[in-house]
């Protein structure tokens, strides 16, 4: 094996651990290869990115119409004031620079046989591999009263730059004594953002005006769930309540004309403000393209995140079913970088990567107060296992949740740019 082809292989390696790997070229060149990557969030750019860095022949294109969105990651901060809006926002302008096509277009279908994707203006861009980062959906029908229309007067900011900056107007108008209710989803969803770190930074915003912040659960259990109730008892003592499932707290039906919420106990509440986030599925795009199972998640190789369903189509991103993996924007990052070096190795003909994920996610009790959990994932043929998670120590002094506020805030700025590739 040549020297050049041995650091092709290393490149390959780096990129599915989430090192920055370089761009390099094999000894001997195939033609090059034509990528389509559908969506721009942190899972599709990280892997155009990455892709071209491996395989800096080929023709990788981005499929993506915003021109940048808020992020996941520090949503809730701007909800709560401690960041501006446009110190959360990103673009995949940057990937230009790099050599990726950007077109900024509408993917409105896909034909995951013959691989090419159709965009709004009805041209079919064919493509010898297709990954897909579309993301999620909601599930109207799973709340009484709740769509995608009514969902406006009770804002999930969960999808979208609009339902965002609608809950942080409805957040600015609340008074003196005001109660915020949060209609917490049913596993799996996208997090971040996350509901229980957005309860924590709206107490923090209300804590002069005296509001309650109140979460209605669709589960019995969350991430992190001791820490952050060991920081709501030191920091907000009865401004936080939790009602998990088991004791009738998922959200089953609304009237947003009257801002009623009923929950499954029976009991119908009138917040100050109501934010329901619905229950998910992967986008109604993999819907369309037929990689979506019974679960309404796209199954993957757990080597490749390559379709179970269709051949040289790859899904990746929150759409994917990875489970153990947490559906958050790092690990995303890292299953994308996964993605590029598998594909990077079947173009070049070396050996596959070793298939880990990991994750990381840190969430704000307070400005000065963070926690944190991490995850490594291994995979084979159809599935990813866990190897190791763990998280922030239950006990620890506010010296230690400060330096993780700080972690937090480099823990962003390098996701960012090594999603986005800015510098």
């Amino acid at each position: 094996m040549t020297t050049r082809r041995r650091l092709v292989r290393a490149a390959i390696a780096a990129g599915a651990a989430g090192i920055a790997a370089p761009a390099l070229a094999a000894a001997s060149k195939p033609a090059p290869a034509r990528i389509l990557v559908v969506g721009g969030g942190f899972a599709g750019a990280t892997c155009a990115g990455y892709l071209k860095r491996l395989l800096a022949d080929a023709a990788v294109t981005l499929i993506e119409a915003r021109r940048d969105f808020l992020t996941g990651p520090m949503s809730n901060a701007m909800l709560a004031g401690l960041r501006e809006a446009a110190s959360v926002r990103q673009s995949p302008a940057a990937l230009v620079e790099h050599g990726v096509t950007w077109l900024r277009q509408r993917a409105t279908a896909i034909d995951p046989v013959r691989r090419r994707v159709r965009t709004e203006d009805g041209r079919w861009h064919p493509a010898d591999y297709l990954v897909v980062a579309t993301g999620i959906d909601f599930r109207w029908d799973r709340i009484d009263g709740l769509d995608a229309g009514s969902s406006v007067r009770m804002p999930h900011g969960w999808d979208g730059d609009a339902s965002l900056l609608a809950l942080k107007a409805g957040l600015a108008r609340l008074g003196v004594g005001a109660t915020v209710l949060i209609g917490a989803p049913p596993n799996p969803y996208r997090c971040p953002p996350g509901p229980y770190e957005r309860a924590s930074l709206i107490a923090w915003l209300l804590r002069e005006r005296r509001g309650k912040v109140l979460i209605v659960d669709a589960k019995d259990d969350f991430s992190k769930r001791g820490l952050f109730q060991f920081g709501w008892d030191v920091l907000y003592p009865g401004q936080i309540e939790w009602i998990p499932r088991a004791g009738g707290g998922e959200v089953v039906a609304v009237h947003t004309g009257r801002g009623e919420v009923r929950l499954a106990n029976g009991e119908t509440l009138r917040p100050d403000l109501a934010s329901i986030v619905p229950p998910q599925v992967a986008s109604a795009f993999c819907h369309q393209a037929d990689l979506v199972d019974e679960s309404g998640w796209c199954p993957v190789h757990g080597r490749s995140l390559e379709s179970l369903r269709h051949r040289g189509v790859h899904v990746i991103g929150d759409a994917a079913a990875l489970h153990p993996v947490p559906k958050s924007a790092f690990a995303g990052n890292s299953a994308a970088k996964l993605c590029a070096s598998a594909i990077a190795a079947e173009v070049l003909g070396l050996a596959p990567p070793s298939p880990r994920v990991i994750n990381t996610c840190y969430s704000l009790v307070a400005p000065a107060w963070a926690i944190s959990v991490s995850g490594l994932y291994s995979g084979d043929e159809d599935r990813m296992a866990a190897v190791s998670e763990g998280t922030s120590p239950l006990i620890g002094d506010e010296a230690l949740r400060a330096r993780e506020a700080e972690d937090f805030d480099l823990w962003y700025r390098g996701l960012t740019r090594d999603s986005f590739g800015a510098r």
